[in-house]
């Protein structure tokens, strides 16, 4: 039965699938879509808000129908919807959408100009030829669709951080109500804080007499789909989600060398397992040996301490020049999210958000904001009812007047102005030169070549008003690659002007890549980390931002929102200068 809201949220992206390929009406099939996206990234279990009573209409973007199928879901474990349109459409045609490239628009169009319903009718048809005299296909995308599913036969799952983190999370409450447990940490690649996940490695620590006890209550989790293995001490599983989790338990004096063979990378490991050989020792999962004698592995710094390295925090260990800073004392102090004084990108139901300034604001100030950017779309975002001119200064004064109301946070007059091809902005100097910051960002032209994309962005850069570039690369983390960019060169134009970079911390975007904040830190470029929220449960994403900001060197002095709102004015007036 569904529990976590990402197992409801898959169950919605299935239904809007289904749907788009029957043909249903866009409008309908975007609510699925925005409800999917909304769950997905909610940071509170529906399961528990159904518990306290809450109107589930109160959900951004959720309305009488939705809210009845999310509570069907939740209660029943599965969705009459879902039942019927696995009955009208044939059973396999769903697999067809696990085919990198393929989208319900391509599926839709094979289904009933080819009437293809199976991944073999979809090769047959690709391998004949079928496919390229379609509209919008072509033999480009055909030899595509033959490669990628002949890679679908052996495919590796990967899961959003976001996601991981609801079964992370529940796994390890759990775990630690288990007697005898004493301690329960996530390691692998979720505890580096990687944008996706393969599986989860949880490690526990416990007396021995207690291990199997722990193992034995792990395998019942009532969201095992399939016991892999199970043993004294370990056991891996699959959860119905499909993904898997394996256990270690470990006595208490091994804990430190266990959490840092299976935090990783293996890169990592192996680069401090080489350097300890060279002393004489050796390092693996119970702890730091001289002989058969143990010298440390109670803790992680006793493992680093031994090699003579000082404590390498979990998102830098990528063997990516991390151990040489450790021996010599370079080691960056990593950026807190208790570090961030205020968020420079938020949207609010005045276009795609779904509240309120006055509650975008008193959201804000409860995670600790003490100041907050209000980026609407621009005019060109028209499907989002993107601010023109009028509007945007109706909202500066509606802004002026809320903050002579507000305690303890401050709204800044802002603007998230659409990129145009051609490099200009989507709005008048006359408006801009009135906001305290200008947001730019691309939405449409991710297929420019690399140097049209390129000089595109530093025009827009060039722009007397500009302050900030939003998600640089326009990925969304598995459904959209980034667009091809000199980010280099945009770097370090963003120095010569005096403007910022966004390190955008929706779990979706996640965009700067890390390699790409550590570019800017190297040339001396702030980044902010903004969560983009659209609903006041949002703000909670900044943590998943912090963590890649953490993954790319930032401390908290080459992070812009680290400063207070009179230190920050200064850095924003200067670009609006220039």
């Amino acid at each position: 039965m569904p529990k976590h809201n990402a197992d409801i949220a898959a169950i919605f992206e299935e239904i809007a699938d289904l749907l788009e390929i029957q043909g249903a009406n866009p409008f309908r099939i975007r609510a699925y879509r925005n409800a999917a996206r909304m769950l997905s990234e909610l940071p509170q279990e529906v399961s528990q808000l159904l518990q306290q009573s809450m109107d589930l209409t109160e959900l951004p973007g959720i309305g009488t129908d939705l809210a009845a199928k999310i509570k069907e879901i939740a209660e029943s474990g599965h969705c009459s919807l879902l039942d019927r349109l696995h009955t009208e459409l044939p059973p396999a045609i769903a697999e067809l959408l696990k085919i990198p490239g393929l989208g319900p628009k391509r599926v839709k169009a094979l289904y009933h100009d080819l009437d293809v319903q199976t991944v073999e009718q979809l090769y047959r048809a690709a391998r004949d030829g079928r496919i390229r005299v379609l509209p919008g296909f072509g033999e480009k995308t055909e030899n595509n669709i033959l490669q990628a599913i002949e890679a679908h036969a052996d495919p590796v799952r990967r899961f959003k951080l976001v996601v991981a983190a609801q079964y992370a999370e529940a796994l390890e409450k759990f775990l630690a109500a288990i007697p005898g447990v004493t301690h329960v940490i996530t390691a692998g690649s979720y505890r580096r804080m990687r944008e996706t996940v393969g599986d989860l490695d949880i490690l526990v620590t416990a007396a021995a007499a207690d291990a199997n006890q722990a193992v034995r209550q792990f395998t019942n989790y009532d969201e095992v789909a399939d016991v892999l293995s199970a043993g004294i001490t370990r056991a891996s599983v699959v959860l119905n989600c499909g993904l898997q989790v394996d256990l270690r338990v470990v006595k208490a004096e091994c804990y430190g060398a266990a959490l840092h063979y299976f935090t990783g990378s293996k890169a990592h490991n192996i680069a401090i397992r080489h350097m300890a050989q060279q002393q004489g020792l050796k390092i693996n999962e119970y702890g730091v040996f001289r002989d058969k004698t143990s010298i440390a592995g109670g803790t992680e710094a006793s493992v680093y301490a031994a090699v003579g390295l000082a404590y390498i925090p979990p998102e830098l260990r990528e063997n990516c020049g991390e151990i040489a800073a450790a021996k010599t004392g370079r080691l960056p102090t990593l950026i807190e999210r208790s570090d961030l004084r205020g968020d420079l990108h938020a949207h609010t139901q005045a276009t795609d958000g779904h509240n309120s300034l006055r509650e975008m604001a008193l959201a804000g100030l409860s995670q600790g904001l003490e100041y907050l950017a209000i980026t609407e779309h621009s005019r060109k975002l028209s499907f989002v009812h993107g601010l023109d001119t009028v509007r945007l200064l109706q909202q500066c004064d509606e802004i002026d007047q809320l903050n002579t109301e507000l305690k303890g946070i401050t709204l800044l007059k802002s603007i998230e102005v659409d990129i145009l091809e051609d490099g200009n902005l989507d709005l008048p100097d006359s408006v801009l030169e009135r906001l305290d910051m200008v947001v730019g960002a691309v939405h449409s032209g991710f297929n420019l070549s690399r140097a049209k994309q390129t000089e595109r962005i530093l025009r827009a850069m060039q722009h007397p008003h500009f302050t900030l570039l939003a998600h640089p690369t326009g990925r969304l983390i598995q459904r959209r690659e980034p667009y091809d960019v000199d980010m280099l060169r945009i770097i370090r134009e963003a120095r010569k002007r005096g403007c910022f970079l966004e390190l955008n911390a929706y779990p979706e975007r996640l965009d700067l890549l890390d390699t790409q904040c550590r570019m800017a830190k190297e040339e001396g470029v702030l980044i902010s980390i903004n969560s983009d929220a659209h609903s006041i449960y949002d703000f909670a994403n900044l943590r998943f931002g912090v963590g890649q900001a953490r993954r790319g060197w930032l401390e908290k002095n080459d992070v812009l929102n680290t400063r207070s709102i009179q230190e920050l004015r200064p850095l924003i007036q200067h670009t609006m200068s220039l």
